[in-house]
């Protein structure tokens, strides 16, 4: 099931801080400084990395970016050690293991696959873990305002987002959809699936709180989720399509993911080969310079839609 890419891009603006190069730098040479001294330095490059993202969001270097994330999101989980509660660090996290998780190894493995299954199914494992990850740091964000959440989500899943305010929508959608993804590539993980009421409940709570978040990012997650899940009855691809329309609307149509991941879900669930070839043509005609704070991820779903059209043979016969 693909993930949303808005996925790929958290739209906050960073606040102006010191460099993270200079507070690196800084960190460096007081390390065997106080601990007051530390603490004041981590917290300070703690907020930088957390409002770091937008650097990444705005390249245009898909292997560049693959690169240098690592780095950052180890630096991230040594900095949460000495800032276990640090939302913004904790939401980075999650949304960096689980962007990560979906462009550079979930989505390799598809590729993998022709040439060796083997190796398709070790990605998909790693990808796994890697939003087993994104989801648990994503819980803790949650629980620096709402202590114990983790654990009432098991118990009563609706009882327990029903705490969670407007302020956490951010941390709602990157642990649906962290938790969504592992579920999807573990379909012989009885024990996961029925994790499923957890992420029904997330997503649907951040829908009801701020429907146009991020500018429509949680309809593009739901188009191809509505059809994965199936446990509301009626007709799931209409309720697909719905969502499709208004993530096309509140992006203006400048984001390619709503067209990909209506050809994916529903397009090839009907087999209307037509439209498919069409959705994602309309993903490719995106400018991805039109929003320099979706780059990153329109090229990355532009990338998946010229594969998709290249395999349209393996999804339509013929």
């Amino acid at each position: 099931m693909p993930v949303n890419v808005k996925g790929l891009v958290d739209r906050q603006r960073a606040r102006r801080r010191p460099g993270i190069a200079t507070a690196l730098a800084v960190a460096l040479l007081l390390a065997g400084s106080g601990c007051s001294v530390r603490n004041f330095v981590s917290a300070r490059l703690a907020d930088s990395l957390a409002d770091s993202g937008e650097v990444y969001a705005q390249d245009d270097d898909i292997e560049l970016v693959g690169a240098a994330t690592p780095f950052g999101l180890k630096t991230i989980e040594s900095l949460l050690l000495a800032q276990p509660q640090h939302r913004g660090l904790l939401l980075a996290a999650a949304r960096g293991f689980a962007q990560y998780a979906y462009i550079y190894v979930a989505t390799p493995a598809d590729t993998a696959e022709e040439r060796d299954i083997g190796a398709a199914y070790a990605q998909r494992e790693r990808a796994r873990r890697l939003y087993l990850r994104a989801r648990n740091y994503g819980l803790r964000g949650l629980e620096v305002t709402h202590p114990g959440l983790g654990q009432m989500l098991r118990q009563d899943p609706t009882g327990a987002v029903a705490r969670v305010d407007a302020h956490d929508v951010d941390l709602l959608y990157w642990c649906a959809v962290s938790w969504a993804a592992a579920i999807a590539l573990a379909k012989d993980d009885a024990f996961l699936i029925a994790d499923l009421p957890q992420t029904d409940a997330l997503i649907d709570r951040a829908l009801v709180l701020d429907e146009a978040f991020d500018d429509g990012a949680i309809h593009v997650f739901l188009i191809g989720y509505e059809m994965a899940r199936k446990t509301r009855g009626g007709d799931a691809a209409a309720t697909a399509r719905k969502h499709f329309e208004r993530a096309v609307e509140l992006s203006d149509g400048l984001r390619a993911a709503p067209y990909v991941a209506l050809a994916e879900s529903v397009a090839v669930a009907e087999q209307k080969r037509e439209e498919f070839e069409e959705l994602l043509e309309r993903a490719l005609a995106v400018d991805p310079d039109a929003r320099p704070e979706w780059r990153l991820a329109n090229l990355v779903m532009q990338q998946r839609a010229r594969w998709l059209l290249a395999r349209i043979g393996e999804r339509f016969g013929g």
